[in-house]
C-alpha cells in the first residue's frame, strides 16, 4: 500500500495592496480657462451658423418673392404684349426667361444657367432684345412653335401654379398660367452665397479677436479669483515651516474656498491639539517614569540597606528582629507601588470589569462596615436611601474606589477624623452620586484637579511616610470612568474638610430620597 507525503508551505511573505491611485493635480487656472474658451467658442461656432442659416433662408425666400412677383406682371401682360418684347424685359432684369405658348411655340432671353451660375451677368454682355438663343426670322419669337406672334385677351393672364427648384447656384421659378403658358423664370444665387461668404468671414474674424480678448480678460479674473487658493498655499508651507500658529481665517465659510479654509483651519486646530496632547503625553510618561523610578528606589534602598545589615556579623536578635520587620514594611510599600501601577497600566488599555446587579443602599452600608474594621480610629457616618438602589457595577472595583478615597480621608485627618458617606438617588435619575466628605485640611480650589494627576501629592494632605504613593486618587478616577460614571473634588456640604463626588449610572429608579435618608453610624470597636 502506497503512500502519498503531502507538503503544505505557509507563506510569510505579507499580501500586496495596491497603491491608492495618485491624485490628479492639473493646473485650475488652465483648466478653467481652456474650458471657458472652448464654450465661448462653441457658442460663437453656433452662432455664426445659425446666422449664416437663417439669413440665408431668408435671402433665398427674399429672391423667390421677386421672382413670384416678376411672374404675377408678366401673366398680366401675356395677350397685350408681344411674347418676345416680353421676354426681352424679364432679360433685361438679369434673368433667364422662358416662354412656352399654349401652342408649342417657345421663346428664350437673357443669360443661359451656365452664365447665372458663373456669376452675376454683366449688363454689357446681355444679348440685344430679340437676339436671344431663340429668337426667330422677323423678331416674333422662336421656339418649337410656327414662330408667329400670339396675342390673348385684354385682360391679360394669372398664374394658377408654381414651383420652385434650386440647383448649384440657380434658383428656377416655374409658372403655369390659366391660358396654358409656362413661364420659367431663373436667376444667379451666386450674390447671395458671396454675401453669406463674407459675413461668414467677418463674424470669424470678429469672433477670433473676442476669443483673444476673452482669454486674456477670463486668466486676469480666474488668477484673481483663484489667489485665494496661493494664500492657503503659502499658509501651509508656513506652517510646515514650523509657524504652527498662522491660520488662514475666511471672512465667509459660505463659498468654495472659504469652505475649504475653515476645514483646514479645523483641522490644524485639531492636528496641534494633538499634538500639544502627544508632547503633553510624552512629557507626563516621562514625569511618571521619574517619580516611579524614585518612589521605587526608596523602598529597595531601605530592604537593600537592612540586608546588607542582617548578613553582617554581630546583629543582635532585637535588631535582627527590627530590620526584619522594615524589610517587610518596605517589601509591603514597593508591592503596593508595583500593584498599583499595574492597575493604572490596565486602566489605559482598557480595565475589564465584571458587571453584576447592585444594590447601592447595601452595598455602601456592607462597605462601611468594612472600612471601620481595616479604620478603627475614624468615626464613619452612612447616610443612604430607604429604598433600593438598583445598579450594574463591578463590585469589587467600586469597593476600592471607596477603600482609596476613605484612606485618603484618613490620612488627612491624622487617622481618628470624622468621614460621612452620602448616597443620593432620586427616582427616574440614570445616575446616583456618592459623597464622601471628611473633617480635615481640606484640597484648595487650584488643586482639586491635579490630585488626580498619576504620582502627585499635596504637601499638607499626605506624607511619605504614610505609605501614599500618589496614584490612588487617579486609579479611583480611572475605575470611576471605566464604570460609566465620574470622580472629582468638590466643596464640602456637611464637614469641613475635603470631598469627593461618585457619580455611577443605575439601572433603575427608586422614590424620591428624603431629606436624611437611612442613616447609620458606625463607631470604631474595641
Amino acid at each position: 500500500m502506497s503512500r502519498r507525503r503531502v507538503v503544505v508551505s505557509h507563506s510569510t511573505q505579507p499580501a500586496v495592496t495596491a497603491a491608492p491611485p495618485a491624485l490628479r493635480t492639473t493646473s485650475l487656472r488652465l483648466r478653467t480657462v481652456v474650458a471657458i474658451v472652448v464654450l465661448l467658442a462653441v457658442l460663437l461656432g453656433g452662432l455664426c451658423v445659425a446666422v449664416q442659416v437663417l439669413l440665408g433662408d431668408q435671402l433665398r425666400a427674399q429672391t423667390v418673392d421677386r421672382l413670384r412677383d416678376r411672374a404675377s406682371a408678366a401673366a398680366a401682360l401675356v395677350g397685350t404684349v408681344d411674347a418676345d418684347d416680353l421676354a426681352d424685359r424679364l432679360s433685361m432684369q438679369g434673368l433667364s426667361v422662358r416662354i412656352v405658348q399654349p401652342d408649342g411655340a417657345e421663346v428664350q432671353a437673357g443669360p443661359s444657367p451656365e452664365q447665372l451660375r458663373a456669376g452675376p451677368p454683366d449688363p454689357g454682355s446681355l444679348p440685344a432684345p430679340g437676339s436671344g438663343p431663340g429668337a426667330a426670322a422677323g423678331g416674333t419669337g422662336t421656339g418649337t412653335g410656327t414662330g408667329r406672334t400670339t396675342t390673348g385677351s385684354a385682360d391679360g393672364a394669372s398664374v394658377v401654379s408654381s414651383t420652385t427648384s434650386e440647383d448649384d447656384g440657380v434658383l428656377t421659378l416655374r409658372s403655369r398660367l390659366d391660358d396654358g403658358t409656362v413661364l420659367t423664370l431663373t436667376t444667379g444665387t451666386r450674390d447671395v452665397q458671396s454675401t453669406l461668404s463674407t459675413l461668414g468671414w467677418v463674424m470669424g474674424a470678429a469672433s477670433a479677436g473676442f476669443l483673444v480678448v476673452a482669454v486674456v480678460g477670463v486668466t486676469l479674473v480666474v488668477r484673481r479669483a483663484l489667489r485665494p487658493l496661493d494664500v492657503v498655499t503659502s499658509t501651509a508651507m508656513s506652517i510646515a515651516g514650523g509657524d504652527r500658529g498662522r491660520r488662514l481665517r475666511p471672512h465667509r465659510n459660505d463659498t468654495e474656498i472659504g469652505r475649504v479654509a475653515t476645514a483646514l483651519d479645523t483641522m490644524l486646530d485639531a492636528v496641534e491639539g494633538a499634538e500639544d496632547s502627544a508632547v503633553q503625553a510624552e512629557l507626563r510618561l516621562r514625569a511618571f517614569l521619574s517619580d516611579a523610578a524614585h518612589e521605587l528606589r526608596t523602598p529597595v534602598a531601605g530592604v537593600r540597606a537592612a540586608a546588607e545589615t542582617l548578613i553582617r556579623a554581630g546583629v543582635q536578635g532585637g535588631q535582627q528582629e527590627q530590620l526584619a520587620v522594615h524589610v517587610v514594611r518596605q517589601a509591603g510599600r514597593a508591592s503596593r507601588l508595583v500593584d498599583d501601577m499595574l492597575t493604572m497600566a490596565r486602566l489605559d488599555r482598557g480595565i475589564e470589569l465584571d458587571r453584576r446587579p447592585v444594590d447601592l443602599a447595601a452595598f455602601l452600608t456592607a462597605e462601611a462596615e468594612r472600612l471601620v474594621l481595616r479604620l478603627p480610629s475614624v468615626r464613619l457616618d452612612v447616610r443612604v436611601p430607604d429604598h433600593p438602589v438598583p445598579a450594574l457595577l463591578d463590585a469589587d472595583r467600586i469597593a476600592q474606589v471607596l477603600g482609596n478615597l476613605a484612606d485618603n480621608a484618613a490620612r488627612a485627618t491624622g487617622g481618628d477624623g470624622h468621614l460621612l458617606l452620602t448616597l443620593l438617588a432620586a427616582a427616574g435619575a440614570d445616575t446616583a452620586v456618592v459623597r464622601l466628605e471628611d473633617d480635615g485640611v481640606g484640597i484648595p480650589l487650584a488643586d482639586r484637579e491635579r490630585v488626580f494627576d498619576r504620582l502627585v501629592r499635596l504637601d499638607d494632605g499626605r506624607e511619605d511616610r504614610s505609605g501614599g504613593a500618589g496614584l490612588g486618587l487617579p486609579i479611583a478616577r480611572g475605575i470611576a470612568r471605566a464604570s460609566g460614571g465620574e470622580l472629582v473634588a468638590a466643596d464640602p456640604l456637611v464637614l469641613d474638610g475635603a470631598a469627593f463626588v461618585l457619580t455611577l449610572p443605575v439601572s433603575g429608579s427608586g422614590s424620591p430620597v428624603p431629606d436624611h435618608g437611612r442613616e447609620a453610624r458606625l463607631t470604631p470597636v474595641g
